[in-house]
């Protein structure tokens, strides 16, 4: 069932008054895929109350206050994007299109939208129930950080949006515990997962807010430490100052077990947008998310631009085959289903069912990675379980195609001896939609570092097997390469040699060429503010000129034409 969003949906369920009220800058689509309805249906599985708020007009009282108010906390969070994300190009441009509003246009999510709608609340319930932030935008803003919108340091924005408790990470699990802690007249601050404001200092400490506020050495010292305090298994407590009171940083939740993943994807999703959005208009992120079914959570790969190893975590968690094939099922039986299930994925599809078995146990390694700069020997990619899964959901009944429309990591493939090369030549043959995504995102080994990206020299191997497999199938398939222009330390020569690299040895003319932006919580963010690589602490070109970001991304993207 859909959670109720309208006066009338929590009368006829009888829940007036309602135990949360969860508010999001997307459109109320219920689906496995979207944030706020796995915390909604998770919650009243458990027995609470749920309302949803989808972008509440902020111009006065009628939406905010349209569920009364709520007998334990209202949940808040800017969607599945951050909304200066959403709303904002690389060039701070701003963006007309959303694809989670009805009707597509960027009409409906405010800036900052946790803090936005923490402000509404506040305005029309003085004294009102705890306000708890969750969700990316809020997750990855936890501590003191650079925003690139304002280019200036900020507070954690437990402070700015004057919340009173974070729900970071997934938080599926957290809010269970809080929302029942709550209940009980039990202490939430003592949970995992959670972060809040006090008076007393607790933990390990991070640099002050005034402190890296003024240096930016202290700033590059803070991440470090908050970022090798992400895993479950042995991350400490942590504070920070901010003028006279603390931001507190519990550890962050233990990972879901496959059999707790499973459970929820089982709570019964619509699989569409709630009625109430829907008069509205459509909204694009439909014809994504509708046939697709996520496979697993997390992302070992730490790519120094991408924040999913810090929201997410670096462990994969995986859902169960028997889990997968039954929402595969359910898929098939909707009404305007077609036969093809458009993705079968997670962050990286290819990162399904295996992990590093020493890193489950004791939790993530202090001093090296798992991909980067080359696999560790400890983890032993296995494809087998993702290839036995795909042909299980091709033999149900109704089911014509699955396509893998995730990203995939080449290197992966490549390094599985026993099961790499059945994989790639299966979903060649059958599950590509025309193109399989690949991110190389550069080609030039020194902007490669900066990024925690592989050496590209199995890309080229990559691509001799997947156009020879194509041939083989009889198909016109091709590569889509992801690419990133102006990341720290790339200069325009870099972006030269990368368009000599793809003209010549890829034979195209990249399209998917995204300008670096720096966003919240990510190790690239933090080279761009300090201009500085940290972990050697050299300095670093970074480029921040707006047309010279633009030209580096027009070197790569232009068509060279032909001398006559």
């Amino acid at each position: 069932m859909f959670l109720p969003t309208t006066p009338e949906e929590v009368d006829q369920l009888n829940w007036n008054p309602l135990d949360v009220i969860l508010i999001t800058g997307d459109a109320y689509i219920d689906s496995p895929f979207i944030g706020v309805a796995i915390i909604g249906k998770a919650l009243v599985d458990k027995g609470f109350r749920v309302g949803i708020i989808a972008q509440p007009d902020m111009a006065g009282r009628t939406d905010i206050s349209r569920l009364g108010e709520p007998t334990l906390f209202w949940g808040i969070t800017g969607g599945c994007i951050d909304s200066m994300v959403a709303n904002y190009t690389a060039l701070k441009k701003r963006r007309q299109k959303d694809d989670y509003t009805p009707g597509g246009i960027n009409n409906r999510r405010p800036d900052r939208a946790v803090i936005a709608y923490s402000n509404l609340v506040r305005r029309y319930f003085k004294q009102t129930r705890p306000i708890v932030l969750g969700g990316i935008e809020a997750s990855l803003r936890r501590i003191a950080h650079y925003d690139f919108w304002s280019n200036k340091m900020r507070r954690s924005i437990l402070f700015d949006a004057k919340a009173d408790y974070l729900l970071f990470g997934m938080a599926h699990s957290t809010v269970i515990k809080f929302a029942t802690a709550l209940k009980t007249n039990k202490n939430p601050e003592l949970l995992n997962g959670v972060a809040f404001i006090s008076k007393e200092k607790k933990g390990t400490e991070l640099p002050a807010f005034e402190t890296v506020q003024n240096s930016k050495k202290d700033y590059i010292k803070s991440f470090h430490i908050f970022y090798e305090n992400n895993d479950p298994i042995t991350a400490q407590q942590l504070c920070q100052r901010h003028n006279d009171r603390y931001l507190i940083v519990n550890p962050p939740e233990p990972y879901s077990t496959t059999e707790e993943l499973d459970h929820i994807h089982s709570l019964g999703f619509e699989r569409d947008l709630h009625p109430f959005y829907k008069r509205s208009g459509t909204v694009r992120a439909m014809d994504t998310i509708r046939f697709s079914i996520p496979t697993h959570y997390g992302c070992y790969g730490e790519c120094h631009f991408c924040a999913i190893s810090v929201h997410q975590g670096q462990t994969i968690r995986s859902r169960s085959h028997d889990s997968i094939i039954k929402e595969a099922a359910v898929i098939s039986h909707l009404e305007d289903f077609k036969g093809y299930i458009t993705d079968l994925g997670g962050p990286t599809a290819n990162m399904y069912g295996f992990d590093c078995k020493k890193k489950i146990k004791q939790g993530a390694c202090g001093d090296k990675r798992c991909l980067f700069p080359s696999p560790c020997k400890h983890l032993v990619p296995d494809h087998a379980s993702h290839l036995q899964l795909i042909q299980k959901i091709e033999r149900l009944p109704g089911i014509k195609r699955v396509f893998i429309s995730s990203g995939i990591r080449y290197d992966l493939i490549l390094n599985d001896k026993k099961h790499g090369g059945a994989y790639l030549e299966k979903i060649v043959k059958d599950n590509v939609s025309g193109q399989m995504k690949i991110a190389p995102e550069h080609t030039v080994p020194h902007v490669l570092t900066l990024m925690g990206k592989q050496n590209i020299d199995l890309l080229l191997q990559f691509k001799q097997r997947f156009d020879t497999l194509s041939k083989r199938s009889g198909k016109k398939q091709f590569l889509t390469y992801y690419l990133i222009a102006a990341h720290p330390g790339c200069r325009m020569k870099d972006m030269e040699a990368l368009k000599d690299f793809t003209t010549q040895k890829l034979k195209t003319t990249p399209e998917q060429v995204q300008i670096f932006t720096p966003s919240p919580s990510t190790y690239s963010t933090l080279m761009y503010y300090t201009g500085l690589d940290p972990f050697s602490m050299t300095p670093l070109f970074v480029e921040k000129n707006p047309k010279e970001k633009e030209r580096q991304k027009k070197k790569i993207t232009a068509k060279r034409h032909r001398k006559k």
